[in-house]
């Protein structure tokens, strides 16, 4: 067994560390970008007057900084080699997000977009395994040259983790002498909607509800007749980048299909385990962020003319939190590890629970830590001078999305009780 982190790994940190203050740290200081990241951030992100969506200049900002990763080849780390990137591991994802997230708010790395100057990119691995070549090249290239950005399409207002009990439905039809499918339902939180070309839109194809076959992801382009944005959802972290939106009548030709008809939920879940590893990576490092800083004003604080680290009231929850954190980062790293040797589809029949395990409770965890820094900080830690605020609000949606605790604790509970796992039927 070795603990260490690979040498070659920690040189890439280093590496990263020195990009980000040659070439990130200069641009979030410049014509004032800085109000992106301090006490303005959120007036200053979100655009008001155009129903909450993110502000222009914002995201013309995110994407200067990955342009200049991109150039720096680091954006695409975690692409294959085959589109620019590194075939960057899961370890070494996990790592870099954790890094980066210690290093507290920044343009390096705003998880509020799902920005960082090292791509996350789900998308391109579902295009590689389940895409046709011309999709392929579509959507994956185009991606890379943001001629393309595809939104996810599968929950709806009155279905979240129940997705197979979806209402959206596509029928064959043809029109114009060309097959395809004539779609009709509503989709709800379909994030990046307002800059998407494309939505992956879940629909049932056939089978009834509950059945998990029998779901099918079309590409439906935005704009398309009967694509319609009916209301951008203001959320507890703004700004909004979340609509509830309506199919009508929606029709694509058959090379819309992404992957087989029928099978489009194990296309959604086939993935699924990368994001979550590596957002409960992230999670990690803001909790350890919010603890170290926390430590050092109880050590700077000095109320009654004594440190306030001398209170045991002050010491005793960062401990168990720091505690959480250690123990945390040594399963995400371990699960990372696991994910990386053995074949893909394999991680879902042995490990998946501990995936689940990574991500609920560090979700949790950061949350906890940042709950407690504004405590520990007082009304300062309160107030939008302090990042906690930011990094709670921004944190607590994960524990909803991206499978909900809930979802990911069932998970676990299946593999404990040899429902689903390695121990399937001992107990039978």
């Amino acid at each position: 067994m070795d603990f260490a982190i690979p040498a070659d790994l920690q040189a890439y940190l280093l590496e990263l560390d020195a990009f980000i203050e040659a070439e990130i740290k200069p641009l979030e200081r410049q014509d004032d970008n800085i109000r992106f990241f301090d006490h303005r951030r959120e007036d200053a992100r979100t655009d008001w007057e155009r129903e909450g969506l993110p502000d222009h200049d914002w995201e013309k900002l995110l994407q200067e900084a990955t342009a200049r990763a991109d150039k720096a080849y680091h954006w695409r780390f975690s692409a294959p080699a085959q589109y620019g990137g590194k075939d960057g591991s899961n370890l070494w994802m996990a790592v870099i997000r954790d890094h980066f997230a210690q290093r507290g708010l920044g343009l390096h790395n705003d998880l509020q977009n799902e920005h960082s100057i090292v791509g996350n990119f789900p998308f391109v691995a579902m295009f590689d395994t389940f895409g046709t070549e011309a999709q392929k090249q579509e959507f994956i290239t185009g991606g890379f040259e943001r001629t393309r950005r595809v939104a996810f399409g599968l929950t709806e207002a009155e279905h979240g983790s129940d997705a197979t009990h979806m209402e959206t439905r596509a029928v064959k039809e043809t029109r114009d002498g060309v097959p395809g499918y004539r779609i009709d339902g509503e989709k709800m939180w379909i994030t990046g909607m307002h800059v998407a070309t494309h939505c992956a839109v879940f629909a049932r194809t056939d089978g009834e509800a509950g059945d998990a076959r029998g779901i099918t992801c079309l590409l439906v382009p935005n704009p398309t007749d009967g694509f319609k944005i009916e209301e951008w959802m203001w959320t507890f972290n703004m700004p909004t980048d979340h609509p509830r939106l309506s199919l009508s009548n929606v029709w694509v030709p058959e090379s819309a299909m992404l992957g087989e008809e029928g099978r489009g939920l194990a296309l959604a879940q086939s993935f699924v385990h990368q994001n979550r590893i590596r957002q409960a990576a992230s999670s990690l490092g803001a909790a350890t962020y919010c603890v170290e800083e926390s430590v050092k004003y109880a050590r700077e604080r000095k109320p009654f003319g004594e440190e306030l680290a001398k209170n045991q009231a002050i010491q005793f929850p960062l401990v168990e939190l720091a505690t959480q954190c250690e123990m945390l980062r040594m399963l995400i790293y371990k699960t990372a590890w696991q994910m990386d040797n053995m074949p893909h589809k394999e991680i879902e029949r042995t490990i998946s629970d501990k995936v689940s395990m990574c991500n609920y409770w560090a979700n949790r965890l950061v949350c906890e830590a940042a709950d407690r820094a504004m405590q520990v900080h007082g009304g300062i830690g309160y107030s939008r001078h302090k990042p906690f605020e930011h990094i709670y609000r921004h944190h607590r949606r994960y524990r909803i999305t991206e499978g909900a605790e809930e979802i990911q604790m069932r998970k676990v509970a299946a593999y404990l009780f040899g429902y689903l796992g390695p121990k399937r039927g001992q107990f039978d």
